[in-house]
């Protein structure tokens, strides 16, 4: 798992130009510093993507625990990052002002580890299902896991809202399971 390219590129102005457009001052405190810590950790990674990322193989059999930590902050590439950290800063801005920032805090932390947790699982239960070792060595990272659950919680405190999918309006009920299937579409892996 290789870092397509690091530094300023067209996905880290786009979403720098979002966060602009937004006001660094009309973005609540834990939302921004999620942001902020996603952006650092993409110029400044930790480690390589292969040493951060979540799998069964790395994190269970060998113990590397800390890679639950590791995972959802570190992208694969500038639109991962973007994708990304523009559906975190609509969602953290109604979810931070109805909730507010320690609750959203305290979500992102146990919803960042339980991601993780449950990506694990469900590659494990692949794996044996399809007696198909290699589902044990898939590394992933990202934020993406926790931003379906931010988006389930988000419409469950802001239910019969309607959200735009790539220029489609589609019931909020409905549009987590869009979005999901057209980020995948957009940038896949």
């Amino acid at each position: 798992m290789q870092r397509r390219q690091r530094g300023i590129s067209a996905g880290l102005l786009f979403l720098f130009y979002e966060i602009s457009r937004v006001g660094f001052q009309n973005i609540p405190p834990v939302t921004l510093g999620t942001l902020a810590l996603n952006i650092i950790l993409f110029l400044n990674p930790l480690g390589p993507l292969s040493e951060v990322c979540i799998s069964v193989n790395e994190s269970f059999y060998r113990k590397n625990w800390w890679r639950l930590l590791l995972s959802p902050v570190h992208h694969a590439d500038d639109w991962h990052l973007y994708f990304n950290m523009v559906s975190m800063l609509w969602k953290g801005l109604m979810l931070e002002r109805k909730l507010g920032s320690a609750w959203l805090a305290y979500i992102i932390a146990v919803f960042s580890v339980l991601i993780g947790v449950v990506y694990m699982v469900l590659e494990y239960a692949l794996a044996e299902l399809l007696d198909d070792p290699t589902y044990k060595m898939i590394c992933a990272v990202g934020f993406s896991g926790v931003l379906f659950a931010l988006k389930v919680l988000n419409n469950h405190y802001n239910p019969g809202r309607f959200s735009s999918v790539l220029g489609m309006q589609i019931s909020s009920k409905y549009a987590c399971w869009v979005e999901l299937v057209a980020i995948h579409l957009i940038s896949p892996g």
